[in-house]
């Protein structure tokens, strides 16, 4: 890295280099950066590094797949062309969900694919296709690890008891998405503000004004008092 520029033409130098640490690929003259063995090594310690590589060593199969299993971010720095190998991806989102942004959109439909993603990173979840919004096992699994992502549920999941409570559990104020009656309906506002008391924000208003239910919530989180029914709030003040 600190290595004086005339340097980094040198083939032996930046080979140590990139053995020691990958990201040094970054340094590498332009001619180096096309050198297969060179950039193989770097992505081998470093998957990222295949950031620095020449755009058409990006676009190599092989060294895409060691970069990917070496670190999943890597997918991120691939040629397109390579968003619809389905080893690839599939590879790299079980690493690092997020990169399944990066994938070609009928990879987006695959459930294995995007199931894989969500399990390594709920958000994932926002990049799947629309008709996987109603397959229970992918939602069931991203609301668990990112609440918020019920909002792109099917609606007839946003009335699944299991699935809001999970999401209500991982992030409280997900019950603004759940369905109209499982807002207004007692027992199961209980379950939820017992999970997550700030979930009572989004429950009905007459459950705001139900003492029982506020004392559930507060107990779960003091903070949630300030959601409850006013004459309610002072009074438990």
């Amino acid at each position: 890295e600190y290595a004086a520029d005339e340097l980094m033409s040198d083939r032996e130098i930046v080979l140590c280099g990139v053995r020691k640490s990958g990201s040094t690929l970054r340094k590498a003259a332009d001619e180096l950066k096309c050198d297969h063995e060179i950039v193989q090594i770097a992505v081998q310690q470093d998957g990222c590094s295949l950031q620095f590589a020449a755009n058409e060593l990006k676009s190599d199969r092989e060294l895409v797949r060691v970069a990917v299993q070496q670190d999943g971010r890597a997918l991120e720095y691939a040629a397109d062309e390579l968003m619809s190998d389905r080893e690839i991806v599939l590879c790299g989102v079980r690493k690092c969900g997020s990169t399944l942004r990066k994938a070609a959109d009928e990879l987006k439909s695959d459930h294995e694919i995007v199931l894989a993603a969500v399990q390594s990173y709920g958000y994932a979840m926002e990049y799947a296709a629309d008709e996987l919004m109603s397959d229970r096992e992918i939602v069931l699994c991203g609301v668990r690890k990112c609440g918020s992502t019920l909002r792109k549920a099917a609606d007839e999941l946003k009335s699944d008891r299991e699935i809001v409570l999970a999401a209500v559990q991982s992030y409280g104020y997900a019950m603004e998405y759940a369905a109209h009656e499982l807002k207004s309906d007692w027992g199961f506002v209980m379950e939820c503000v017992k999970k997550n008391g700030m979930s009572l924000f989004y429950a009905a208003d007459e459950l705001k004004s139900d003492r029982e239910i506020v004392l559930a919530a507060i107990k779960n989180n003091r903070r949630a008092l300030q959601f409850a029914a006013d004459e309610l709030r002072l009074d438990l003040r």
